[in-house]
């Protein structure tokens, strides 16, 4: 998927969308994003201008927008004005490294279940193929 179709899923914008491609999707099953960081990015000039890094929690924001995507995708919803998929729950976080200004984050996350409208997730970015973040995450649908 391109960003033109991602925008299709995800009612975020710049400069809160943080998924740039979408490179492998198995319905009902997983997704493998690609997240970009360029030294663009607003949150580079507060953190740390010094020794600029991605903050975690968008690290995990990234995470939830795939999430997001795969849900969407796999129950065939796309963005309208009615509904919202909330990022509803988090679980055992961990940031095992660093994120830097031209590094490509890879998002991975599968579902593990839904029940009752609530989605659960194990979610993990990688830079280069080593593992910086995972976490279990929550999603649910809610109208607006």
């Amino acid at each position: 998927m391109d960003i033109h179709e991602i925008l299709k899923y995800l009612p975020h914008r710049y400069p809160f969308l943080l998924v740039d491609r979408v490179l492998s999707f198995e319905s009902g099953k997983e997704i493998v994003a690609l997240k970009n960081v360029t030294i663009n990015e607003p949150f580079f000039s507060g953190h740390f201008p010094h020794h600029p890094i991605m903050p975690g929690v968008l690290i995990i924001e990234a995470l939830a927008q795939a999430a997001a995507i795969l849900t969407l995708r796999t129950v065939d919803l796309k963005v309208d004005n009615d509904s919202v998929y909330y990022f509803v729950g988090i679980d055992e976080a961990r940031f095992k490294k660093p994120v830097y200004a031209g590094d490509q984050l890879t998002l991975k996350v599968s579902i593990e279940r839904q029940l009752k409208g609530i989605w659960k997730y194990s979610s993990r970015a990688e830079v280069d193929g080593q593992l910086v973040t995972e976490a279990k995450l929550m999603g649910a649908m809610r109208s607006i």
